[in-house]
């Protein structure tokens, strides 16, 4: 697995690098500070995975991936970073990010994540909640105790067209396929997985 990695921080990226390097399954391919260096990093070594840190100079994570996804979209990249806010987390998946890490995270899940060909979102659960409405998260509850939208339309005393809409909602911005994908997210609870 080839991998780059961008950080503005240079004990963070070189850290990363040796942490990943000694994995005999990963080639770390190159080394950069800033946003516009890691599109043209990614662009010249074409690696399996390319690793951004949100907050760059020049240009963020966030810009970088959706540069480096157009130009090399065989190129997976991981956003690794240090913030949970969750429009940050929205944005880079929106983006093409295959995934959002936390730069706290035990550093044998970064290797797992690096080598996944899934898509991998570690940040905790209070920032995916945080990307749902008041209203989306009541419907989310009711989801997770079982109810149909029908029962969920009597319980918030709306119609169940609106909690269709809801359902749909919730579903795009947690990126879940289905009702019992939300039902087992709500499950889980804040505390995550």
């Amino acid at each position: 697995m080839r991998v780059s990695i961008a950080d503005d921080h240079r004990l963070m990226r070189e850290g990363t690098a040796a942490l990943l390097a000694a994995d005999p399954r990963i080639e770390v391919v190159g080394l950069a500070a800033g946003g516009r260096e890691a599109v043209e990093l990614a662009a010249r070594e074409r690696p399996d995975v390319a690793l951004l840190d949100v907050g760059m100079p020049d240009i963020g994570g966030v810009e970088a991936c959706a540069a480096i996804r157009a130009r090399t979209p065989d190129v997976r990249v991981l956003m690794l970073t240090v913030s949970e806010e969750a429009l940050d987390v929205r944005a880079a998946l929106k983006v093409g990010a295959a995934g959002y890490l936390l730069k706290d995270m035990p550093p044998d899940a970064l290797v797992a994540a690096v080598l996944s060909d899934e898509a991998v979102v570690m940040a905790s659960a209070e920032v995916e909640w945080g990307a749902l409405s008041v209203r989306e998260r009541e419907v989310l509850e009711l989801l997770g105790q079982g109810l149909r939208n029908r029962e969920i339309a009597e319980r918030l005393v709306v119609s169940e067209a609106t909690v269709k809409t809801h359902v749909r909602h919730v579903l795009e911005k947690l990126r879940l396929r289905n009702r019992a994908e939300a039902a087992a997210f709500a499950a889980r609870g804040r505390s995550g997985p």
